[in-house]
């Protein structure tokens, strides 16, 4: 290699670490500010101290703000997290595979079989964690109705997966149009839409440690895939030239996305814009290199959310749905980014 790879190389993984290290310490810093602001808005000493308290097994000093903080809190910062990263992540994974920016995580129907299965439970009048089953459920549906249409008509390239991820959110959505018509408009059609707009307001400790172990797991096989993603986004036949067994390694991603992207949204409902501004965000940072694109995604992606989830629940003295708080933040800021990249494409 000659000297100016070998420091441009450099360069690229020292900006990289640089950007590592402010995300994280952003995350941590936004953490403990959601933790200490809200209706009742706590020190963020007090807040550390009742949790070193409480991780030491010591005796807590102030009952009331550690009953706050364990049973509502914690698992809405965690959710938040959770959410955001996975939504990133899984955005970042299907631009990369797809070789499309304009690639969102509900691209394969994930987001409308999510919500067809959460509007059964609310006409059946199921409780909460049925309806995050039945979302959860109907979400993976939705996937493999999508991977199963091209298999059918044996037609296996991206843009036959995409149509039929277009055609299986068509169907789901006409299905959850007729629920909402049949649906009573002062209760059930009120909870169906609002879950449609997203919202973290009855998330507890038993739904995040319910979706972690599917979420973590899916998270960690798509980062240690990331150097085979930049051999796919060559293209099939340069991928199939270097020994990569396509078919494979594009099935496995996708359906960890979805799994991911599934395992989230049962407990948050639909949320936009974050699966698809946040990954061009972290190519802005990074580049396009899916090693160092895919983990900043994931800690921008947990970040954003978190700062959105905090405002959604302090701005006023309701909640706030998420997807209206992403959308007006979300929408101007992906138009500057077409902007920008328009204006360095003619430089």
């Amino acid at each position: 290699m000659h000297t100016a790879q070998l420091e441009g190389i450099a360069k690229r993984k020292k900006r990289y670490r640089t950007v590592f290290i402010v995300l994280c310490v952003l995350l941590c810093v936004f953490a403990l500010v959601a933790l200490s602001i809200g209706h009742y808005s706590y020190d963020p000493r007090d807040v550390i101290r009742s949790i070193t308290e409480t991780i030491s097994g010591k005796t807590p000093t102030d009952p009331a703000m550690d009953m706050v903080l364990f049973n509502i809190r914690i698992p809405r910062v965690l959710a938040a997290v959770l959410v955001g990263a996975a939504l990133s992540l899984s955005g970042a994974v299907y631009q990369g595979v797809f070789k499309n920016p304009l690639v969102s995580p509900d691209l394969l129907g994930v987001s409308s079989g999510a919500c067809v299965g959460a509007a059964a439970a609310v006409l059946l009048g199921l409780g909460m964690v049925q309806q995050q089953m039945l979302a959860f459920v109907f979400g993976l549906i939705a996937v493999t109705i999508s991977v199963t249409i091209p298999k059918l008509i044996r037609n296996n390239t991206n843009l036959m997966l995409v149509l039929a991820g277009i055609i299986t959110s068509g169907f789901m959505s006409s299905v959850l149009g007729i629920m909402k018509f049949v649906a009573d408009e002062e209760t059930e059609l009120s909870a169906i839409v609002f879950w449609q707009m997203g919202s973290l307001t009855t998330v507890d400790g038993i739904d995040v440690v319910a979706v972690s172990p599917i979420a973590i797991t899916c998270a960690i096989v798509l980062l240690a895939l990331s150097w085979r993603l930049n051999i796919l986004s060559f293209g099939e036949v340069e991928a199939k030239t270097l020994g990569m067994n396509v078919k494979l390694v594009r099935g496995v991603v996708i359906m960890c996305a979805s799994c991911l992207t599934a395992s989230t949204v049962c407990i948050s409902g639909t949320v936009g814009w974050v699966g698809l501004v946040i990954p061009h965000l972290s190519r802005l940072l990074v580049g396009s290199d899916h090693r160092r694109q895919l983990p900043v995604s994931l800690l921008l992606g947990g970040t954003f959310m978190l700062v959105i989830d905090t405002l959604s629940r302090t701005l006023t003295t309701s909640d706030i749905p998420l997807s209206i708080l992403t959308g007006l933040i979300g929408a101007p800021f992906y138009a500057w980014l077409l902007y920008r990249q328009r204006a360095a494409n003619l430089l």
